[in-house]
């Protein structure tokens, strides 16, 4: 068990990196979409590739950073019901849905999406917006994105396991620490002072 949850940290860390990394491309999309807003009032100018990256980016968030959400049992869950259960029993009831419902629906949505990037890579897919972006990298979200969700699902999976056979303690309990906005804010703020302490 002890190889299978080193593994499971493994997994973990790499979620972490990726979803404080990605907790700045809401930061970006923020300030592209005030740009083009700015842009669009003052000068009467405006273009689709402003548009679609903000799209592309908000898609990379949220289908780069599920496994990431998952991780921090923040997904959407229906708590009135489950806070009914037992802690084993909600246990059980995860064990349930990672196993015949997240690695299935993940694995189809991954397998149906390669061909559409396939298409899109090979013709070099451009949006029919005048000005638009090429289409792959927005394709190259989905499967990516389901694949480390698929992953992550691997190491809860792993924990909820550990948990039944008394290893650790119950992953499920609710992350009790800062929310990933306060983790952002304070990732903005030491990045502020780091830039204001290396100015002469």
């Amino acid at each position: 068990m002890n190889a299978w949850l080193a593994f499971s940290r493994g997994i973990d860390a790499i979620s972490v990196w990726l979803g404080r990394w990605l907790s700045w491309l809401i930061l970006v999309t923020v300030l592209i979409s005030a740009a083009n807003a700015t842009v669009r009032k003052l000068f009467d100018y405006s273009s689709n590739a402003y548009l679609e990256v903000q799209w592309y980016l908000f898609s990379l968030t949220f289908l780069i950073g599920a496994g990431y959400t998952l991780l921090r049992n923040e997904h959407v869950r229906i708590d009135i019901i489950s806070a009914k259960f037992s802690p084993r029993t909600r246990n059980w009831i995860d064990i349930i849905g990672i196993i015949f419902f997240l690695f299935p629906m993940c694995g189809i949505i991954a397998w149906l999406s390669w061909p559409l990037l396939e298409d899109a890579w090979v013709r070099n897919e451009v949006s029919s917006n005048a000005g638009g972006l090429i289409i792959w990298p927005a394709r190259l979200m989905v499967p990516v994105g389901f694949v480390l969700l698929i992953l992550q699902g691997v190491s809860e999976l792993i924990k909820r396991i550990a948990y039944l056979n008394g290893v650790i303690p119950d992953p499920m309990e609710k992350h009790a620490g800062k929310s990933s906005e306060e983790e952002l804010a304070e990732e903005i703020a030491r990045a502020r002072d780091a830039a204001a302490g290396a100015k002469p």
